[in-house]
């Protein structure tokens, strides 16, 4: 994960743990209660903001479906769902580094 995205995310973490009682089920409500990105070129342009290559991220979220449920289950068919999904991964990893999921 490149630092431009680790910062934007922590920063986005922080956001919602101001609206939470406690850090419990941080990584769902700040990553996976709703769409991080909405919009196609949005997405997009999240992607370029980032220097992300679209095949880059698609390889990554795969590689984190593979280790974690040991089969591939999502079509990369866009860039929000794209997006978004890379964005719950990497928010994973980010809990788990501070320790709040």
């Amino acid at each position: 994960m490149n630092q431009s995205i680790k910062t934007e995310l922590t920063e986005h973490l922080n956001d919602a743990l101001e609206y939470l009682d406690s850090s419990d089920e941080i990584h769902f409500h700040a990553f996976n209660e709703d769409y991080y990105i909405i919009g196609y070129y949005q997405a997009e342009q999240w992607l370029k903001k980032h220097d992300l290559d679209t095949f880059e991220a698609i390889g990554i979220c795969q590689e984190f479906e593979q280790n974690h449920f040991g089969e591939l289950q999502t079509t990369y068919d866009n860039a929000e769902t794209l997006v978004n999904h890379l964005v719950y991964w990497y928010g994973l990893e980010i809990c788990n580094e501070l320790e709040l999921s």
